[in-house]
C-alpha cells in the first residue's frame, strides 16, 4: 500500500518567483522518494507563475476555506502525513484534518517565522531597536500556538532554531531543522560557470509580493545605489523579481543605472551575468533564496546581517556582511574591482552549498524523523498537553466560527 501525503498549500508553488516555491518542490521530492503519493491542495488562486504538479506526478486539488465539503475529501484520501504550508493553513483547517483524519500525522512548514519578520518590520518602521517586546507580536502567538498543534515543524533557519527553543521555550522535541536542500555543486559545474572577466553590473533579485524586497530595493535607491555609483559612474544595477507593481517600475531610471527588469524566466542565467548580488535586507526571517542563487552561481554577495542569518554557520560567507550603508557600497564596489578577492568570496559560496545544504544528509534524517514520530504517535501527542489543550480549544473555537460562516453563505 503506497504511503499518502496531503499538502495544504497557502499558494500553488511559483520556484522560478519566490524560495518558497522552490522549497516546497524539494519537499515533494522528498517524500516521494521515500514511496509516498502525494496530493496538494489549496484555497488559492493560480497564477501563471504556478508550476505544473501533475508534470512529476502530483494531484492537484482545489479546496475551499469554511467549507465542509473538505472534511469529505480528506476522509477520501485518508492521507498518512499532512503537510500544512505555513501556520495559516494549519489554523484553517488543521482542526478538520484532527477531527477527520486523527492518526494522521501533522506536520507545520513554517517557511520562516512570520511573528520575527513582522516585529522586525515594524521595529524598523518604529526606529527601534528589535528586541522581546517587538518579536512577541500576535502573529507569533498564533504561530507558536500552530506550532504545539502539530506533531512535528519544519525550521528553516538554525538561527529560528534558538529563537524558538530560547525565547519561546517551545520544546525541542516539536522541530525539526529542515533547511534548503541542494545538490552538491561538482567540479566541472564550477568549471563552466562565467568568470569574473565575463560578467558585468550588479544585481538583486525577489519576489515583490515579499515586503522586505520591495523594501530593500528602495533602500538601495534612495541611500546605498547613489554611494557605489560616486565610485563606479558606468556601473549599472539589474532589478529582477515577479510581481513588481507600478511603484517598482517607477524606480526605473536608466540614467543613473537603475535598471528594473521584472521578472526572470531564468534566475540562473542573469545570476551568472552579474558580477555582485547586493542584498541590503533591513528585516525578514528565514534563509535567503536570493544568497542561494548566487552561490549556485558563483555569484559573490554583499548582505545585511538579517540577510545573513542562518546562511553561513562557522563558514566564511561568499562575500560581506555589514549593516553600514556606507560600509556596504565600499565592499560592494572593492568586490566589483578585486579579481583576487572575487574568486576567494566564490569559491566560499561553493563551499556553504556542499557542506551546510547537502540534501542526501538532511533528506535522511527527517524521513527518520517522521518514521520515529509516526511509531510512536500517541506517546509523541501524550507529551505535548500544551498542544493537546490548544487543540482543545481550536475545535471549539475555530471550528464553530467556520461552521458560523458555512451557514453564512448558504443564505
Amino acid at each position: 500500500m503506497h504511503k499518502k501525503l496531503l499538502i495544504i498549500g497557502f499558494v500553488w508553488p511559483e520556484p522560478k518567483s519566490s524560495a518558497a516555491g522552490t522549497r516546497m518542490l524539494q519537499l515533494i521530492e522528498v517524500f516521494q522518494s521515500e514511496g509516498f503519493t502525494v496530493t496538494f491542495a489549496s484555497p488559492c488562486a493560480k497564477t501563471d507563475n504556478a508550476f505544473n504538479l501533475e508534470s512529476i506526478q502530483v494531484s492537484q486539488v482545489e479546496i475551499e476555506l469554511n467549507n465542509s465539503s473538505f472534511d469529505d475529501f480528506v476522509i477520501g484520501l485518508q492521507p498518512d502525513v499532512v503537510l500544512f504550508d505555513r501556520f495559516m493553513m494549519e489554523e484553517q483547517f488543521g482542526w478538520r484534518v484532527t477531527e477527520q483524519c486523527p492518526n494522521a500525522l501533522r506536520v507545520l512548514d513554517t517557511e520562516d517565522l512570520h511573528g520575527l519578520r513582522k516585529g522586525r518590520h515594524q521595529a524598523l518602521k518604529d526606529g527601534n531597536p528589535f528586541d522581546r517586546s517587538y518579536l512577541f507580536n500576535d502573529f507569533a502567538k498564533r504561530e507558536i500556538a500552530s506550532i504545539y498543534r502539530c506533531d512535528i515543524s519544519l525550521i528553516i533557519s538554525e538561527a529560528e532554531m534558538n529563537i524558538l527553543i530560547e525565547d519561546f521555550k517551545v520544546d525541542a522535541s516539536l522541530l525539526h531543522y529542515l533547511p534548503f536542500l541542494m545538490d552538491e555543486i561538482s567540479k566541472d559545474a564550477i568549471q563552466e560557470l562565467p568568470k569574473c572577466e565575463d560578467r558585468q553590473h550588479f544585481i538583486t533579485i525577489g519576489n515583490f509580493l515579499h515586503e522586505p524586497n520591495y523594501n530593500a530595493v528602495k533602500y538601495l535607491k534612495s541611500t546605498i545605489w547613489p554611494l557605489i555609483r560616486q565610485q563606479l559612474p558606468k556601473a549599472e544595477l539589474h532589478i529582477y523579481g515577479a510581481y513588481a507593481s507600478q511603484k517598482v517600475n517607477q524606480l526605473h531610471n536608466e540614467n543613473d543605472g537603475f535598471m528594473v527588469k521584472g521578472f526572470a524566466k531564468d534566475v540562473n542565467q542573469v545570476m551568472q551575468n552579474a558580477k555582485v548580488c547586493v542584498a541590503p535586507i533591513r528585516f525578514g526571517a528565514g534563509l535567503k533564496g536570493k544568497l542561494v542563487d548566487a552561490m549556485l552561481n558563483g555569484t559573490p554577495v554583499v548582505t545585511t546581517s538579517v540577510g545573513a542569518e542562518g546562511m553561513y554557520g562557522n563558514l566564511k560567507p561568499n562575500g560581506i556582511v555589514t549593516d553600514d550603508p556606507q560600509g556596504f557600497a565600499d565592499n560592494s564596489v572593492e568586490l566589483y574591482i578585486n579579481e583576487g578577492l572575487w574568486r576567494d568570496q566564490q569559491q566560499n559560496g561553493f563551499k556553504i552549498i556542499n557542506k551546510r545544504f547537502n540534501k542526501i544528509q538532511f533528506r535522511d534524517n527527517f524521513i527518520s524523523k517522521v518514521e520515529e514520530i509516526k511509531e510512536q504517535l500517541d506517546a509523541h501527542r501524550l507529551n505535548n498537553f500544551t498542544g493537546a489543550m490548544l487543540q482543545h480549544h481550536m475545535m471549539q473555537s475555530t471550528k464553530f466560527m467556520s461552521r458560523w460562516i458555512e451557514e453564512k453563505h448558504k443564505k
